[in-house]
């Protein structure tokens, strides 16, 4: 427990940051649509001439975009992928730091094993990423609250602001197969950019193609704003493809931080 606390006040800042970041965006962008929802015919017009793909990653769905639930779908695409980045990037770094700062030695010389460790290390990540997206969800909603020109779906609203946090957890549970790769890493947020970007434009690339089996390469792409606007729901397919990543990167972490050898400084 002691260890739980440690790293959920060692990432204090950076969830701070990374939540007043998160909600500084949808703040700025759902600001805008009482004006945009005034002349979105000329938007919508503007946004004709960009390629279906294009519009797609964008968020962007020219049938729903009058609707504020429509227009929400917009600046989450961005905002999930800096979410994302946050959760690889706290994933990578939360275990391979004792290797950085040359602590590991130092940690598993405790009476604790190192199950308990890796448990402790990946509820604080898991922790800061929860606190983060409940406060994102209350302002968010404040926001929409605010701004709305109609009644709008409360429901689909919290279930279009969950996929962030469900496609935080799937990068978050890959930051900690890296951080017990043994990959000696100089730099955690160049290798968090490099794999969140390398599947933000897998998802990119399934858009030009429309193939619905490319989309499970990209976990930004397992959550389709358009179907949940139309269904109210999730995709169960990609949901259960979600999970199975999720639990298979955590197990697969515990193999090999158990086993694996520790170098002394």
């Amino acid at each position: 427990m002691n260890i739980f606390y440690h790293e959920l006040k060692a990432y204090r800042k950076s969830t701070i940051i990374w939540t007043i970041s998160l909600v500084a965006i949808v703040m700025l962008f759902m600001s805008f649509y009482p004006g945009f929802s005034k002349d979105t015919e000329a938007f919508k017009k503007v946004m004709e001439n960009y390629p279906p793909a294009i519009r797609n990653a964008l968020g962007i769905n020219l049938g729903n975009l009058v609707s504020i639930l429509g227009f929400y779908c917009f600046p989450l695409s961005f905002i999930t992928l800096c979410g994302a980045i946050q959760a690889m990037n706290l994933g990578t770094s939360i275990i391979s730091k004792e290797v950085r700062e040359k602590t590991a030695d130092f940690l598993l010389t405790k009476p604790v094993t190192r199950t308990t460790v890796l448990t402790a290390k990946m509820f604080a990540a898991f922790a800061s990423i929860v606190i983060t997206n409940i406060i994102f969800i209350a302002a968010a909603s404040i926001m929409a609250f605010q701004v709305k020109t109609d009644d709008f779906s409360f429901k689909i609203f919290i279930m279009l602001s969950l996929t962030m946090f469900f496609v935080q957890l799937i990068f978050l549970a890959l930051g900690f197969i890296v951080s017990v790769s043994g990959l000696k890493l100089k730099s955690v947020l160049s290798v968090s950019l490099a794999v969140v970007f390398a599947f933000y434009f897998l998802g990119m690339f399934s858009d030009t193609t429309g193939e619905k089996v490319k989309r499970y390469f990209s976990p930004f792409k397992y959550f389709d704003n358009t179907y949940i606007l139309k269904h109210a729901s999730f995709e169960a397919s990609f949901l259960v493809v979600g999970a199975i990543i999720i639990i298979a990167a955590v197990a697969a972490s515990f193999m090999i931080y158990t086993k694996k050898d520790i170098h002394a400084v």
